[in-house]
């Protein structure tokens, strides 16, 4: 089953499966990201845009999804809050969007559903500005972690929803422009962690 595919069959019961089980990882997040007043924001796999009630209301925001059944849930959380956001039909492991166009981009358990996060992480930092940050909110096993129950979910929860196999570090290894700025644990044992990157400012000479 395709990902497009199987999102939107899911995304009439998405916000009644997740929201509540990553409300308060999400706002602990966004309340963490500092200063935004006139940052420009990409949200790639924005979802049914349950981080909208969340975001600072001075930024300028953008969201990608490929599943336009899950960007209709979106618009409509993005009205209720008479917040814009821009909203795309895209790929965010092929952005149309250009290089360096955003000074913020905002992965929340997107690496860990998409089949090659270390792409991903790849677009996002093709958008990126030099010196800016990514934030990611995410699932990962540790490098050496033997994890045989995450490990065999993952041959049946990847066709339908996410991974559970994923070690962000063999991730990041793919992508030498970020370096870690901070990385804690959020909830599960250290399971669910949250990851600042910045992109390394551009060298002349």
């Amino acid at each position: 089953m395709s990902l497009k595919l199987s999102y939107t069959l899911i995304s009439p019961i998405y916000d009644a499966l997740i929201a509540r089980a990553t409300q308060k990882m999400r706002q602990k997040s966004w309340s963490q990201m500092g200063e935004m007043a006139g940052l420009s924001v990409l949200i790639p796999g924005i979802g049914t845009g349950l981080d909208i009630p969340y975001l600072p209301k001075a930024a300028h925001y953008t969201g990608v999804d490929l599943t336009p059944a899950m960007l209709h849930r979106a618009r409509k959380k993005a009205n209720q809050q008479n917040l814009p956001v821009d909203l795309k039909e895209g790929d965010i492991l092929a952005l149309s969007l250009p290089d360096q166009s955003f000074d913020r981009v905002v992965m929340h358990l997107i690496l860990a559903v998409v089949p090659s996060p270390q792409l991903a992480l790849q677009e996002a930092a093709r958008v990126l500005k030099p010196g800016g940050r990514i934030m990611i909110l995410d699932k990962f096993i540790q490098p050496g972690e033997n994890a045989w129950v995450r490990r065999i979910a993952n041959s049946l929860l990847r066709h339908i929803a996410t991974r559970t196999d994923v070690i962000f570090e063999e991730v990041l290894a793919g992508v030498p422009a970020l370096q870690v700025v901070n990385d804690e644990p959020l909830m599960a044992g250290g399971w669910f962690r949250r990851i600042e990157l910045q992109k390394q400012a551009t060298r002349i000479g």
